[in-house]
């Protein structure tokens, strides 16, 4: 991911974008999300406060969207019934409900963890995406993917902001 993250912060920087507004939407896409919006930030020397406020931003922007209309956008995208697509919305919504099949009453904790812990298929769009196809009431969906988003912002700031800062430190 940081590859990925690294060619996409150069080219949004070569063609002109500000500064502050490359790590918010980097923060948006599905995949790279947050994680990808800090490394960013981090390469591009922001401070750190500003890159966790850009970032939280740009990874909170889909999730209203992907809470209250992704299922009526599969069911729209399914009745239409087009192979690539709906072969794409089938392989989504059993990768979501896989990856929460542990979940049974602690619905609030597994998606504060799934979208706090910084690992590859886990995030906010995923947990959005989770909260939204087992119809886990909002109030207790938002909280949860909000947290998980401040957990996953502490982890990726440590390591891509206080690692670095410690080593310089010691190193000289």
């Amino acid at each position: 991911m940081s590859e990925l993250t690294r060619a996409m912060t150069e080219w949004l920087a070569e063609h002109g974008i500000p500064e502050w507004l490359i790590p918010l939407l980097v923060s948006i896409f599905p995949i790279i999300e947050l994680r990808g919006g800090i490394i960013a930030a981090s390469l591009l020397g922001m401070e750190l406060w500003q890159a966790v406020l850009v970032c939280m931003i740009g990874n909170i922007l889909p999730i209203p969207f992907i809470l209250l209309f992704i299922d009526k956008i599969f069911d729209f995208l399914k009745k239409h019934r087009i192979p690539l697509i709906t072969k794409l919305v089938v392989y989504l919504e059993n990768k979501a409900m896989n990856k929460s099949s542990t979940m049974e009453k602690g619905e609030f904790l597994f998606l504060l963890f799934f979208v706090g812990i910084p690992l590859p298929g886990t995030g906010a769009w995923t947990g959005s995406l989770i909260a939204s196809l087992r119809k886990i009431p909002l109030k207790k969906a938002v909280p949860a993917i909000f947290l998980g988003l401040c957990l996953a912002s502490a982890i990726m700031c440590v390591l891509f902001y206080g690692f670095p800062e410690m080593f310089t430190k010691i190193i000289g």
